[in-house]
């Protein structure tokens, strides 16, 4: 009975501070929106505070970004959307394709390989950017999506998380599809890639994130006003002439609705890809 009793006191605390460290989390979140509802006047006179006036709150902020006046919000909403995608889906397939032939197949120099992927993951971007800015000069994908998407669409981290999580998984899959006559690319696709969707669930989350929330690049190579992104275009709203925080608050509450959809849509993977890709290998 004192177990019992010991091991209910246990969960109620561990459940209370669960309950304390969620309310803190998603109190920015609370203050956020919150700010998004209220007229620029009063944000500039006592700035994000989370004290509830009904009187002040309205959607006029978030009608304001779906009116003609403000349609370059929606073109930079649209170009995040567009880049975003076709980033995630080709990093996820090529850099898995690269994590699993490094971990499957034995062949000259694929540690080597394997070492020089580590070697890029401890280099920082920023080094790197001017001569990937002069390669983009160069192919003349300046002021292009394909600019913005192309020089990370191989990516070491998620090379490194394919290669970890593809290690774990029984050859004898590769055996039985070749057996059966299946070619190297059909095994992939039709066989390890199922097995592997934990590792896909958790990859997409962190890498549609990484290029939602990319500005230092976009910002370098695009330069035409209807290609920006959004992070880009909300910071233009930021100027020594006029700050709009009531439209720059609204624009960031509504650019965290795709990362909340790509997340509630691949949570069920993340915690499991995350750990089973982090241990084996």
């Amino acid at each position: 009975m004192q177990i019992q009793r010991h091991k209910f006191l246990q969960t109620s605390l561990l459940f209370l501070l669960f309950i304390v460290l969620a309310a803190l989390a998603l109190f920015p979140f609370y203050s956020l929106a919150l700010a998004s509802l209220k007229p620029s006047k009063e944000m500039l006179r006592y700035g994000l505070n989370v004290k509830l006036q009904p009187e002040l709150l309205s959607f006029h902020n978030y009608a304001f970004l779906f009116s003609a006046a403000a349609k370059k919000y929606l073109i930079w909403y649209k170009n995040s959307i567009v880049i975003s995608i076709v980033y995630t889906a080709l990093c996820l397939l090529l850099s898995s394709m690269v994590g699993y032939g490094i971990a499957m197949y034995r062949f000259r120099g694929r540690n080597l390989i394997f070492l020089f992927v580590l070697l890029v993951m401890m280099v920082p971007v920023e080094i790197i950017m001017l001569p990937l800015y002069k390669q983009m000069i160069a192919f003349h994908l300046i002021d292009t999506y394909s600019g913005v998407i192309l020089p990370f669409v191989v990516a070491p981290l998620p090379i490194f998380f394919f290669r970890q999580y593809a290690g774990g998984l029984p050859r004898d899959f590769l055996d039985a599809g070749r057996i059966d006559g299946c070619s190297e690319y059909g095994i992939f696709f039709k066989i390890m890639m199922p097995l592997m969707a934990p590792a896909f669930g958790a990859m997409a989350i962190l890498q549609a994130l990484a290029s939602w929330n990319s500005f230092v690049w976009p910002l370098i190579v695009l330069k035409t006003g209807d290609k920006l992104t959004l992070p880009i275009g909300l910071s233009s709203l930021i100027t020594p002439y006029g700050n709009n925080y009531d439209i720059l608050i609204a624009g960031s509450v509504l650019a965290i609705v795709p990362i909340l959809i790509v997340f509630i849509f691949f949570q069920r993977f993340f915690v499991s890809g995350l750990t089973v890709g982090g241990v084996k290998g």
